[in-house]
């Protein structure tokens, strides 16, 4: 009997903190692979830095619109269509751009670095929780989670009373191990949700972001288009960063040099962190993108109307992008690599997730410099069939 480990996709297979060895193998061979996607539709691969990089500055061949959405075939076009609504990572221009464009001046350095002051606070408050709970306790659950929670319901005007449901469902929208029916079941519970909060936003509008959106685009985007926006927000601004932040936990604690640096000197904090992006990249592929017209990837012809799927992982560790590429060098910040994407579809939140990290680091390391795992031997409890790979639990002591 096949076991559940052979069942992931290829783009989907690590080894620890590593893309798979046959995953290397593609992308340092013939650098694009036919796969099959977690939800049995055939695609292309495409490994390497420089194809990557191409494929997603590329909308008018390579396009978000067109690809089906998880779920969709379980939906009528009505369904489908407000489903879709909102979703910046299911258009491409002209259309994502006009709603990336009402967004983007709330994630501006400049508009984050007003939130730093109440992110380091909320980032001591997780410290004192840990702290409370008593050795040995779950880095994941008292840290790593409710910092990255927390921000983003008071950007958004979430209530955190709601953090319980809204995060176990998210785990269930990006568990690709589930049937179809019970994935697309958790997007119906998730707008369902986001449909109550937008409607308590449009008849009293506050100062978060769902307020702002309601008074200064409200003619500009539908109420479906709030919702979307809301629900994709909201789903990426817990899941990627609270992920890296456990994931990068555990790497430094696995190479307590460079753990030193950091906690010795924090201004080593920002070039960590783009070396930790690239060497973990917890976002394992974007979502699928479909051909519109034949195409040549790294001398594979590609026909119209194929999926093409981008390995993060693999392009990250490219030896033709970056020297020792499997190596975790935190000196050298890694300029240039995907995983918060590329092109216009690059991840909006990129600057708010930077700041969290550069503040919850330096400041884990310090309050607990014996940080370490409960039991070094033990096999780490990796998220293997999530969409964003990191840990279902980190139990630390200090």
């Amino acid at each position: 009997m096949m076991t559940k480990a052979l069942e992931l996709p290829l783009q989907m297979r690590r080894n620890g903190f590593d893309p798979a060895e046959e995953l290397a193998r593609a992308r340092d061979g013939e650098g694009v692979v036919r796969v099959v996607t977690p939800f049995g539709e055939p695609a292309y691969l495409v490994c390497r830095h420089e194809d990557v990089r191409q494929v997603l500055s590329d909308p008018a061949r390579f396009s978000s619109a067109l690809t089906p959405f998880p779920g969709s075939g379980e939906m009528d076009a009505d369904e489908q269509a407000k489903m879709r609504a909102g979703g910046l990572i299911g258009f491409d221009p002209p259309e994502h751009t006009r709603l990336r464009r009402m967004l983007t001046p709330e994630f501006t350095v400049r508009r984050m670095r007003r939130l730093e002051p109440r992110i380091t606070e909320i980032v001591q408050t997780a410290l004192d929780d840990l702290e409370r709970a008593g050795k040995p306790a779950d880095l994941v659950e008292h840290f790593a989670l409710p910092v990255p929670s927390l921000v983003i319901c008071e950007l958004l005007g979430v209530p955190y009373a709601d953090r319980a449901e809204f995060q176990e469902r998210s785990a269930r929208m990006l568990d690709v191990a589930l049937p179809m029916e019970q994935q697309a079941a958790a997007r119906r519970e998730d707008r369902a949700y986001m449909t109550g909060l937008v409607a308590r936003a449009q008849a009293d509008p506050g100062e978060d972001m769902l307020g702002m959106l309601v008074r200064e685009h409200g003619d500009d985007l539908s109420t479906d288009e709030l919702i979307g926006v809301a629900g994709l927000l909201l789903l990426a601004g817990h899941e990627t960063t609270s992920n890296m932040l456990a994931l990068g936990t555990l790497a430094l604690l696995r190479h307590p040099d460079q753990l030193a640096m950091i906690r010795e000197d924090p201004a080593r904090v920002e070039p960590a962190i783009e070396e930790l992006l690239r060497w973990l990249s917890i976002v394992q592929s974007l979502p699928p993108r479909t051909t519109t017209t034949d195409v040549e990837i790294a001398g594979h012809a590609i026909p119209a109307g194929s999926l093409v799927i981008c390995s993060l992982p693999a392009a990250n560790r490219d030896r033709a992008f970056i020297n020792d590429a499997d190596t975790l060098d935190i000196t050298r910040g890694a300029a240039g690599h995907v995983a918060f994407g590329h092109g216009v579809h690059h991840c909006l939140g990129a600057p708010l997730a930077r700041m969290e990290m550069r503040i919850a680091f330096p400041a884990l390391l310090r309050r607990f410099p014996g940080l370490a795992p409960t039991d070094p031997h033990e096999q780490a409890d990796f998220r293997a069939f999530s969409a964003v790979y990191g840990l279902n639990a980190l139990p630390v002591t200090w």
